[in-house]
């Protein structure tokens, strides 16, 4: 009998490329197939979708965040409806402290934590000090603080040497002074006696986890997606798609003026046979005599019943291509002089969008990664207020 080789299947047409299934990638493959019914393909170099934000449950049961803590708040409300079409919420306010001289201190610092921190006598000097001279509410740099005469300079070199200074050599391998004003204004201090640490009118937690709610973001006919895909390979094998690339700008043109510098980080989890095992949620470590900035006890973000309790280990790192991942861009100066090389050459590319935190080489909320995920599918379907 003659031998009839297998005829190969023919390769699906796809109208997309998007690379990257976190926030930024999923947002927009949801959308471009939804509402324009085009076809795409989400690569992802990884082995799950998620991104950063991606969770599963451990050899305990307990769910754990895999790229550390990921707490939900927006005052958005184009964010909030949007995503509420893809998960249940549970209501979650987001408390901290740090360990400060062996006490725990509420973050960001504020009323409380003057409290906690100094005798009475000294610690009543410094409230008044603070409600004479900013209103009730206003939120203070640290740096701003520090520069100030008297009592509030004295609490602010405080504040700066004890937890500001040393948390974010830590964090970032920088001074605070070294890095632009909107990393250190992240964290200020706080004219209140309110310990929550966000402030925005929506703070929830998936009920179901992430992963649920990327599960259903991608769940489209017109979406496919292939995990441990690296980006250069699809493109080869589809050359006309567009592209949504959610990587970094600098790797995406395969580092042409050089790399742009990012932070990295390594997670330690630990399981304990306890119901409770630290404070609060997240405890900030800023003494640089210890490695690890934050430990995050799972079960206290996702109100997860259990009878054991798993712990995260944080430990910055410096990014090395090709050993670890990118989590964070720097933002300095010097930097952004670099970032606007790659922009100005990414106006070039009319059919390629590079978009998201590694993209846009910004530090963004998760919120504010998918407000620019929808931001930028209404430039590309000319419907600007979509998804309302």
């Amino acid at each position: 009998m003659k031998h009839v080789p297998m005829q190969a299947k023919p390769l699906r047409k796809f109208d997309w490329i998007i690379a990257g299934a976190g926030f930024t990638g999923a947002t927009l493959a949801e959308r471009i197939a939804t509402q324009m019914g085009d076809t795409v393909l989400v690569v992802d170099r990884r082995d799950h979708i998620g991104g950063n934000a991606y969770d599963a449950t451990n050899d305990r049961g307990i769910l754990v965040h895999r790229y550390g803590p990921h707490i939900f708040h927006t005052n958005s409300e184009k964010v909030k409806a949007y995503l509420s079409r893809f998960t249940q919420w549970r209501p979650y306010v987001h408390e901290a402290v740090a360990v400060v001289d062996g006490r725990f201190i509420a973050l960001p610092f504020n009323i409380n934590s003057i409290e906690q921190a100094f005798p009475p006598a000294l610690a009543a000097r410094y409230v008044a000090a603070l409600l004479s001279r900013y209103r009730e509410g206003e939120r203070i740099p640290v740096l701003k603080l520090r520069q100030e005469d008297g009592d509030l300079g004295a609490l602010g070199a405080f504040i700066y040497e004890k937890i500001f200074r040393n948390y974010t050599v830590k964090q970032w391998g920088l001074t605070p002074e070294e890095l632009s004003p909107s990393v250190t204004a992240r964290v200020p201090v706080v004219v209140a006696r309110d310990n929550r640490y966000f402030h925005d009118t929506f703070q929830a937690m998936p009920a179901a986890g992430y992963t649920p709610m990327f599960e259903r973001m991608l769940d489209h006919p017109c979406i496919t997606v292939d995990l441990r895909t690296e980006f250069r390979d699809a493109r080869a094998r589809h050359p006309a798609a567009r592209v949504i690339f959610t990587g970094q700008i600098d790797e995406y043109f395969e580092f042409c003026f050089g790399p742009l510098p990012y932070r990295s980080l390594r997670f330690e989890p630990r399981t304990l046979d306890v119901e409770r095992a630290q404070p609060a949620a997240i405890v900030n470590y800023p003494d640089a005599k210890v490695a690890h900035t934050r430990v995050t006890e799972m079960r206290r973000l996702t109100g997860q019943p259990a009878s054991c309790s798993t712990l995260v280990f944080e430990y910055p790192a410096p990014y090395i291509r090709g050993a670890n991942e990118p989590y964070y861009p720097i933002p300095r100066d010097q930097n952004q002089v670099l970032l606007n090389r790659y922009l100005a050459l990414a106006k070039t590319r009319e059919d390629v969008f590079i978009c998201g935190r590694l993209g846009d080489y910004k530090y963004y909320n998760m919120d504010q990664a998918v407000a620019a995920a929808l931001t930028l599918f209404g430039r590309i379907s000319g419907e600007p207020d979509s998804p309302d």
